[in-house]
């Protein structure tokens, strides 16, 4: 399990995956996995207009008033990854790994222990960071 904070083609939010080694051999594996990218999906198009007297969403193009939902820029994205890896044992474990959504993006990821079933990890790519703390059960 897996819980980041990550940006991803200049949007910032928290990636939630599950992984599952399907091989491990002296210390390298193969790890497939998949999760959620929870983000901040900005539509310049609509605005949060407080002018003091009527308050709402509004329509840049238009100038109407629109339903709420439209000024909120939250969204959820779907995504699955696979990464190989190599754990020196009690210290880093090093490896490559791409993140599968509207498109493959390669990375490289680090993790570091910080207890026996919690690591401290990041991964960085182009167009692509995220760090956080990895559970292992």
């Amino acid at each position: 399990m897996d819980a980041n904070v990550a940006k991803e083609d200049g949007d910032w939010g928290g990636e939630f995956g599950a992984n599952y080694a399907i091989y491990q051999s002296g210390g390298f594996s193969l790890t497939p996995g998949a999760g959620l990218f929870v983000h901040d999906d900005d539509d310049p198009r609509y605005f949060e207009d407080n002018d003091g007297g009527s308050s709402g969403c509004r329509d840049g193009r238009t100038g109407n008033f629109v339903d709420d939902d439209n000024c909120d820029s939250t969204s959820v994205s779907a995504f699955g990854r696979v990464e190989a890896s190599y754990s020196i044992p009690m210290s880093l474990t090093l490896g490559l790994g791409a993140r599968i959504d509207d498109d493959v993006r390669p990375y490289a990821t680090v993790s570091y222990p910080l207890l026996p079933v919690m690591n401290l990890k990041g991964n960085i790519g182009d167009g692509y960071i995220a760090a956080g703390l990895q559970a292992k059960f």
